[in-house]
């Protein structure tokens, strides 16, 4: 970079992209802010999360690989199977992150939270928890923020990591918001059985979809999927009840799952969403990543994929030497934008062949041809 070119960061939110963005940065030489509404930086938040090659190729960017795969479960295929627990259809997971990482890693997710916080602490980033920006002003140099502890700073650049709720997308005038797809989630952490090895899948059953993923040599996390509910209409003290009595008519190794589902603190119920910020994802010096620019379903897995493949090509394009301004940002979303929608659309499109009882959908086509285009570099 030249004496002229920007070098002050504010980084907006904690979670996969803000952490990633700041490490990448702050090895770069540049001075970043990280600002995260939750005291807890969400630490504790979450039961599982499946990373695919291509998130492992960026965690391994950020340094954090040893760490991660020392945490996680690695596997190489994906099962279908029947309700009753039959193996239908077994399929080899693609190495998308290319050949010397495993195709596919489980981990408990607040573990790789953790290993994410742990390398921004390390990165000397200023980190400044349960505040948030109250205030945006941009001219053509830099942004004014101002924020909820009564501080205030000026920033060559603003990154909106904030969320698919993300109040900066609102305050740059962004008018794009989240939609439901029509299907909610049940997970929970869970011991894991001897014979979970990979993720499977039953698709039909009680509910839409039933599946796990192990997490580490002793845990894993499971799911069923079902048809949106108002949340009023589901007692939290029965979450538990109500995710063993959607789990417990599923074969295989779903018994043993079951029985251990007891503890409602530990069931999380959340809506599929589904958002892709059209045009631009930036305004002036602010732009958006990860889910403040886009969310899908987590039927491929790939949610945390993405954002953390916007930080690596956004971190890649600021630290090119080039200005930052409007061409930068432009060549930023037009080289993101078609992956996304690739997996927006496909994650989307597999909930709404549940949704319309399509009996004879390609499930395994649908997979593999998304997978095709993500083994390419991002």
């Amino acid at each position: 970079m030249t004496d002229t070119d920007p070098r002050t960061v504010l980084v907006i939110g904690g979670g996969a992209s803000g952490n990633a963005m700041t490490i990448l940065l702050r090895r770069a030489g540049l001075a970043v802010d990280l600002i995260e509404a939750k005291p807890d930086w969400n630490a504790t938040t979450g039961s599982g999360i499946t990373l695919q090659g291509n998130a492992l190729r960026v965690l391994r960017e950020l340094g954090v690989w040893e760490k991660v795969s020392a945490c996680g479960f690695p596997y190489t295929s994906l099962g279908m199977t029947a309700v009753d627990g039959t193996l239908l259809f077994l399929k080899e997971d693609m190495k998308t992150g290319g050949e010397d990482l495993p195709a596919t890693l489980g981990m408990q997710r607040p573990q790789l939270q953790q290993i994410l916080i742990d390398a921004v602490r390390a990165s000397g980033a200023t980190v400044r928890l349960g505040t948030t920006a109250e205030n945006l002003e941009q001219d053509a140099n830099g942004v004014s923020v101002w924020f909820s502890d009564g501080t205030e700073g000026r920033y060559d650049l603003v990154i909106a990591a904030d969320g698919v709720h993300s109040t900066t997308r609102v305050a740059i005038g962004i008018p794009d918001t989240s939609e439901p797809t029509g299907m909610a989630i049940w997970r929970t952490p869970a011991p894991r059985p001897e014979s979970v090895t990979r993720t499977d899948l039953t698709y039909g059953g009680p509910a839409y979809i039933a599946g796990y993923t192990p997490t580490g040599e002793n845990t894993i996390y499971a799911y069923v999927v079902e048809a949106c509910r108002e949340r009023g209409s589901i007692d939290s003290s029965a979450f538990a009840d109500e995710m063993r009595r959607l789990t417990e008519q599923y074969g295989g190794a779903w018994p043993e799952i079951s029985k251990s589902i007891t503890d409602p603190e530990k069931v999380n119920y959340t809506w599929f969403r589904q958002l892709l910020v059209e045009g631009s994802w930036h305004r002036g010096r602010v732009v958006l990543v990860g889910d403040a620019a886009h969310c899908c379903p987590p039927t491929f897995a790939q949610g945390a994929a993405m954002s953390l493949e916007d930080a690596s090509v956004l971190a890649e394009l600021l630290t090119s030497g080039r200005p930052w301004d409007e061409e930068l940002f432009k060549a930023y979303y037009e080289r993101r934008v078609p992956r996304v929608r690739t997996v927006v659309d496909a994650s989307v499109q597999l909930g709404q062949w549940q949704l319309d009882g399509v009996l004879d959908a390609d499930v395994p086509g649908l997979i593999g041809r998304t997978m095709a285009v993500l083994k390419e570099l991002p």
